[in-house]
């Protein structure tokens, strides 16, 4: 797994991470998400620069012009639901890319612990495409491994692009040991250094499902 963290290079990106992080801007929820969103489009962009294109000849009014287009068919998969505005992020660059969903949630045995359970999923046939999965917030990376492992149920992708908001070092380390293939790429705008004792990372930003849909029984 290749690991590119973004905010190694300043850029705009620090202006939305700030605003999504700070306790005084994100409890507007219609700027949160569409923070996540604009994060989202700067991710999409990156990623784009990676892609293999073909050249095609576009006619304009006074000619003809060529142009080099991506050639790889991609697929936008999320973990719902609060992977929704960075996925949408993502569309709105990849506008003519698939899109799978798959729900993927903490089961809490006691205060502390919990597994993962997946129960939804929906997606097109993922061979030989390029997939991206959204997922807003990787604490554990155990999610994301089993969404990831849920998805292969629909077909083997040529390459895998892992797009996130914030990691933990526990995270990257341990998506590292269980997607070891040189074909996956992690990108985040950050990486935290810790995790707390229920699972949730510091210094993080609180609950991103709950921040961009509302509270939850």
């Amino acid at each position: 797994m290749n690991i590119l963290n973004l905010s190694d290079n300043n850029s705009i990106l620090n202006q939305f991470l700030k605003e999504i992080r700070s306790v005084e801007i994100q409890n507007d929820s219609l700027r949160f998400r569409r923070n996540l969103e604009r994060i989202g489009e700067i991710m999409a962009y990156e990623i784009s620069k990676q892609m293999d294109y073909e050249q095609e000849e576009v006619k304009t009014p006074l000619g003809i012009a060529p142009v080099n287009i991506i050639k790889e068919k991609v697929v936008v998969a999320t973990i719902l639901r609060a992977g929704l505005p960075l996925h949408h992020g993502f569309l709105n660059y990849f506008d003519k890319a698939e899109n799978a969903f798959v729900s993927a949630f903490r089961k809490y045995t006691d205060v502390v612990n919990f597994d993962i359970h997946i129960e939804y999923i929906a997606s097109p046939d993922l061979n030989n495409k390029t997939l991206i999965i959204t997922d807003t917030m990787l604490a554990t990376g155990s999610s994301l491994e089993l969404a990831y492992q849920a998805l292969l149920t629909k077909g083997k992708p040529a390459k895998v692009h892992i797009a996130t908001v914030l990691a933990t070092r526990f995270a990257v380390d341990y998506l590292m040991k269980q997607m070891p293939d040189d074909n996956i790429t992690l990108w985040t705008a950050a990486i935290d250094p810790d995790l707390n004792e229920h699972s949730y990372i510091v210094p993080g930003l609180g609950d991103a499902g709950d921040l961009a849909f509302g509270e939850k029984l």
